[in-house]
């Protein structure tokens, strides 16, 4: 059974650093700007030869329990109590601060392992903040330097000292070896089926949005608890968070981003950061949740990030969040059909769920939605049913004549799905125009059932085999 690691202390002593260390990749945002991290954040750590959960934490601070630091520090309370061992950090380059006499009282009190971690070791004048670690009472402190990656060996020593050899090394179960050929099933099969959609399969799902639009608030409303941190403050999300949870009996990872304002209003480097997290999270999930305030929908920066998702080719859906605060529901409601229909033309058919963060109302709905439009991207259409299709858009609108010949539309195939995307073989494809490629799409989406979600047409003109050859004189 593997065990759980939570990495504490004060602000700025390279937590983050450590964190991205273990994991092996720069997940967490890191700064020279104390209090970066403010969420508590999972990840699957590797350090020579152990195996564990790491949970990197916001920078301990005394603080009134309203206040956002306060908050903070509740966060990271939570992580501490559902960890096996604390790495408890401190700056050796600086010296120890009361604040970390504090935390080392706190950690004492919970009674559970802590492994004392003096970081930036590698640091000129490092020795008495190393020294000055032996008065906390936790230990021989660890020396160690999180950016060079300098005695990771002694950290591996100390956690495995702490947590007990059978707890950090848990016998394999052996495994059964056969050399019988055991023949695996295909998966290729006629063309012309079409697969069903596997509704066992885990679900990536990403929710963005402007500032304050009640992101975090809504995941924990899906989670039953207060696992993100939230508050009245604009902005209060900085990392990409990840979260897990089952949704009728499928697992659903769920990531919480930052808000994404406009470009021009992005000047701080640690937001810039934030916001690039945000984008990443956007290319690896695969349905996109564009969560809008309902009291002021449908500002500039929201049709922005809906069009940006539909650039990327992931699956959208849109969540009108606060709608507890809605008088006139009906009225609203019509009133914010008419502009999604009216200000998102790329996306037509586009889900959209009114919801409530704050009280769970319409959450079903909301996953539901998801799960509808996910099976819509997944979505694979048999060439010979595309084919019959294709035949029957031409009779009834046949693309247009260029220099007085008209455009043959000979050939169609499904090339991939997620999202789907199809090849047309046809002569002159560069002068196909643009409507056309429209009419296409918008039939695709009519005929197949297909709402929501980036369609693409990719158009191929056969080689011309005598294209480049001298003619015979």
């Amino acid at each position: 059974m593997s065990f759980t690691v939570a990495i504490v202390g004060r602000p700025n002593v390279g937590k983050s650093t450590l964190f991205n260390r273990l994991v092996g990749k720069k997940l967490a945002l890191v700064d020279d700007t104390p209090g970066v991290t403010r969420d508590r954040r999972p990840g699957d750590a590797r350090l020579m030869g152990l195996t564990f959960t790491i949970i990197d934490t916001a920078g301990l601070e005394e603080a009134d329990a309203e206040s956002l630091q306060g908050r903070m520090r509740a966060q990271t309370e939570a992580a501490i109590d559902e960890a096996d061992l604390s790495l408890f950090v401190v700056d050796a380059k600086s010296g120890l601060t009361p604040v970390d006499t504090d935390l080392a009282e706190m950690l004492r009190r919970r009674g559970k392992p802590v492994v004392l971690v003096a970081n930036k070791s590698e640091a000129r004048g490092s020795d008495s903040g190393f020294y000055d670690a032996y008065t906390l009472g936790l230990g021989e402190p660890t020396p160690i330097s999180a950016e060079h990656g300098q005695g990771m060996l002694d950290l591996r020593d100390a956690i495995v000292a702490a947590i007990g050899e059978d707890r950090a090394y848990p016998e394999k179960e052996d495994v059964a070896v056969t050399d019988v050929d055991i023949p695996q099933s295909s998966d290729e099969g006629d063309e012309d089926e079409e697969p069903t959609y596997d509704d066992t399969k885990p679900l990536r799902v990403a929710i963005v949005g402007r500032p304050n639009a009640g992101k975090s608030t809504l995941i924990n409303r899906f989670l039953g608890e207060d696992r993100l941190l939230t508050g009245p403050e604009a902005g209060i999300t900085r990392d990409s968070i990840s979260v897990e949870w089952d949704w009728r009996g499928r697992t659903i990872k769920m990531f919480d981003t930052a808000g994404m304002r406009r470009k021009a209003r992005v000047i701080e480097k640690l937001e810039k950061l934030s916001v690039a997290d945000a984008l990443r999270a956007i290319r690896f999930a695969e349905t996109v949740v564009t969560v809008f305030d309902a009291t002021i929908p449908f500002e500039k920066q929201d049709l922005q990030i809906v069009d940006l998702v539909l650039r990327e080719g992931r699956a959208a859906v849109l969540a009108f969040n606060k709608w507890d605060m809605i008088e006139d529901r009906q009225a609203v409601l019509a009133d914010l059909r008419e502009k999604t229909d009216r200000l998102l033309p790329q996306a037509r058919g586009i889900r959209a769920v009114p919801i409530s963060g704050q009280t769970g109302w319409g959450l079903d709905k909301l996953m539901q939605a998801i799960i509808d439009t996910d099976k819509v991207w997944n979505k694979r259409i048999s060439t010979a049913r595309l084919n019959r299709w294709l035949e029957t858009q031409q009779v009834q609108h046949p693309p247009p004549a260029v220099s007085g010949r008209r455009i043959k539309l000979k050939y169609m195939t499904q090339v991939k799905a997620r999202p789907p995307a199809f090849m047309i073989s046809c002569t002159r494809s560069d002068a196909l125009p643009e409507s056309y490629t429209r009419y296409l799409i918008n039939g695709l989406r009519a005929d197949f059932d297909m709402p929501s979600v980036p369609i693409r047409i990719h158009f191929r003109s056969p080689d011309n085999p005598f294209e480049g050859k001298k003619r015979r004189t």
